[in-house]
């Protein structure tokens, strides 16, 4: 499992700000729990070979 931690600063359209933290929170999640599937999920779909860690891997039931 990762061990640290690092920012990611985005810029967003206000308005697509809202609303997704409205959905975010309509299922009781945090709009960085939202953002960390989102990027977990574009790696293991683009790693193109890359080695990646096993907590990574499709089918680990990792979250976040």
């Amino acid at each position: 499992m990762e061990k640290r931690t690092a920012r990611l600063t985005l810029l967003i359209d206000p308005t697509k700000k809202a609303i997704f933290e409205e959905i975010c929170a309509a299922q009781d999640l945090t709009p960085s729990q939202v953002v960390r599937r989102l990027i977990r999920q574009y790696i293991i779909d683009h790693a193109d070979g890359r080695e990646l860690p096993d907590w990574l891997k499709p089918g680990s039931g990792q979250s976040g």
